[in-house]
């Protein structure tokens, strides 16, 4: 853990201000669950991610979209990858998510982009080397809130994502917003 210097008082309500900066750099925005934690006489505080509570569940699901697809498969929550499996997932793991990619969560739709066909391919993260040269990005959406995305991805010359994998694609997510309803 890391010391910020700052210091701030519980007020009668029981309620701690976090400086907006500490919010702004952990990417913490106005009604993100915080999950708490205790260990003796320290608390910690950790962005709560319920598409994380499926570990297991989300591990395996990205591997066998990657046995079906045969893509790059990436699951991650609204901050950063949680699972890739495939070539190239190294390049992913635990990083946090790209602006573009956070853009695409908000909007609640679906992104298809191929190279060959002129579309614009988004970086799942801020500093990815992958050349990637198609596709597709799945908001994972419960109850009315995006929790994450699922994405396939192609790094062959002239490759096409065609409605088989986005519909494969929608049905992964589906099945991971539906252990929320």
């Amino acid at each position: 853990m890391k010391a910020t210097g700052i210091v701030r008082r519980i007020d009668e309500l029981g309620r701690v201000v976090i400086p907006k900066e500490i919010r702004r750099t952990l990417r913490i925005k106005d009604g993100d669950p915080l999950e708490i934690f205790t260990d003796r006489d320290e608390l910690m505080l950790k962005k709560y991610s319920p598409i994380a509570t499926l570990e297991k569940f989300s591990e395996g699901t990205t591997k066998s979209l990657n046995d079906l697809s045969g893509y790059l498969a990436v699951i991650c929550d609204t901050d950063e990858i949680l699972y890739a499996s495939g070539d190239g997932r190294k390049e992913f793991a635990k990083k946090q998510i790209s602006r573009q990619l956070e853009h695409v969560m908000k909007e609640r739709r679906s992104y298809v982009a191929n190279l060959a066909e002129g579309g614009d391919i988004i970086p799942l993260t801020e500093n990815s080397s992958l050349n990637v040269t198609a596709q597709i990005i799945v908001p994972i959406v419960a109850g009315g809130d995006c929790l994450g995305a699922v994405s396939l991805l192609s790094a062959e010359e002239g490759a096409k994502m065609e409605s088989g994998s986005v519909n494969l694609c929608r049905l992964t997510a589906d099945i991971l917003a539906s252990q929320f309803d």
